[in-house]
């Protein structure tokens, strides 16, 4: 239990596209505080959409809104058992979740067709943007999952 109370700190928009979420795909990239390069892969991927003729926010808002999951299980105790119980997923971390699925699944796209994680992360918006791919393969596993155990939902306080 904290001492103080936790003070959640504000991300900053992004200066080129004044966007929340591209700030928060920016941070969820960056790997050991290097933001510069972190920032230098969304910026080339969201180029890269610009130059396919395609809007690249309105594609990346559609890929959080086809990967991030409205249900998730959380574990309960109760006596002796665990049960998994279903609950709406937050705005929040609907984003969080959305984004960490996409990166991940974008970083295990196989190294023979994409060289770069840059190319793997634009086709993993894009696949995300049309409602396919391992990220949206994952939202659905999540919400089965959250489906099946809808029988322990009168245990959420």
């Amino acid at each position: 239990m904290p001492r103080r109370p936790y003070k959640k700190i504000p991300v900053e928009l992004d200066p080129v596209y004044n966007s929340y979420e591209v700030a928060k795909l920016i941070n969820f990239v960056m790997v050991d505080g290097k933001k510069a390069v972190a920032r230098k892969i969304v910026y080339e991927v969201l180029e890269d959409l610009k130059k396919q003729g395609q809007d690249p926010l309105r594609i990346l808002h559609q890929a959080i809104d086809n990967v991030g999951p409205n249900h998730e299980v959380k574990p309960k105790r109760l006596g002796g058992a665990s049960y998994l119980v279903p609950v709406e997923v937050r705005k929040e971390r609907k984003l969080f979740l959305a984004l960490n699925w996409i990166i991940d699944a974008a970083a295990a796209r196989s190294n023979k067709e994409y060289r770069s994680f840059r190319k793997k992360l634009l086709a993993e918006l894009i696949d995300a943007s049309k409602n396919q791919g391992q990220a949206v393969n994952k939202r659905i596993q999540t919400e089965k999952l959250a489906e099946a155990n809808k029988a322990f939902a009168h245990l959420r306080w």
